[in-house]
């Protein structure tokens, strides 16, 4: 199912012993376009620190209420590594939240996550060694992971001319997997509305400009399906909104 980022935003984050707090933002991976944690506020509980939540420890299916379980306890949570979310995560720090957690590295192997297309965990005594095999091939301050706070608001760049800023992320609640920026357009032209682009029709962010480049012209965006965040994505909608781009749908 496809979610979004400010759907969950503020949702409850509870352990199996208690709540340890709720949503701020997302961290996502500039090049998988993946999910990889949620950033939870822990509010007076661990006096204002924010820890990282992998979706590896999410129960599915994410509940409609605000409400999120995670199979860690509180003690787990309090005790794991401190993070400045202030600051770019590193792949250094990341190697030490996956041993803290015995999470499987995300980046090693070829597909969202290093199971499959899903955040599984190997089955008990299973190829953790194996999952690892490659980490040597990754620098020790790699950063790939952006927030879904600091990207929001970046403006949109058409081959033609700007035509919006980002307001928000559309991800598939399974994989994780970030399918769409939500765009509005309201401020660039009038009469404008909200609309989907693809993260694959993405041609490249540029963090220092604070732009995001998409292969598509002014005139194809604004002629696109309008964007409802009160209306549940649905296949149909995908369609025509792939078949208003002349792109090929993910699915296929």
């Amino acid at each position: 199912m496809l979610n979004s980022v400010n759907r969950i935003k503020g949702s409850k984050i509870v352990a199996t012993d208690g709540e340890i707090g709720h949503v701020k933002e997302a961290f996502f991976d500039d090049q998988a376009w993946t999910i990889r944690y949620l950033v939870i506020d822990t509010g007076n509980w661990l006096s204002g620190r924010n820890v990282l939540i992998s979706p590896y420890s999410v129960q599915q299916p994410l509940p409609a209420d605000k409400h999120i379980e995670v199979s860690l306890t509180r003690e787990q949570v309090q005790n794991s590594p401190d993070i400045d979310t202030h600051q770019p995560v590193s792949r250094r720090y990341e190697r030490q939240y996956s041993s803290y957690y015995a999470y499987p590295e995300y980046w090693v192997g070829d597909g969202l996550w290093p199971m499959g297309p899903l955040p599984l965990l190997p089955a008990e005594g299973g190829p953790r060694e194996e999952l690892a095999a490659r980490e040597d091939e990754v620098a020790e301050e790699d950063v790939h992971l952006r927030s879904s706070a600091v990207v929001s608001g970046y403006n949109i760049q058409a081959t033609d001319d700007s035509i919006g800023h980002v307001d928000d992320f559309i991800f598939d609640d399974e994989s994780w997997a970030v399918r769409y920026l939500v765009i509005d357009t309201r401020n660039w032209w009038p009469g404008g509305k909200k609309v989907l682009i693809g993260t694959h029709w993405i041609d490249k962010l540029d963090w220092a400009e604070k732009t995001v480049y998409v292969k598509l012209t002014r005139e194809q965006i604004k002629s696109s399906p309008a964007y409802d965040e009160a209306v549940v994505i649905n296949r149909e909608y995908e369609t025509r909104l792939h078949a208003a781009f002349e792109r090929q749908g993910y699915w296929d």
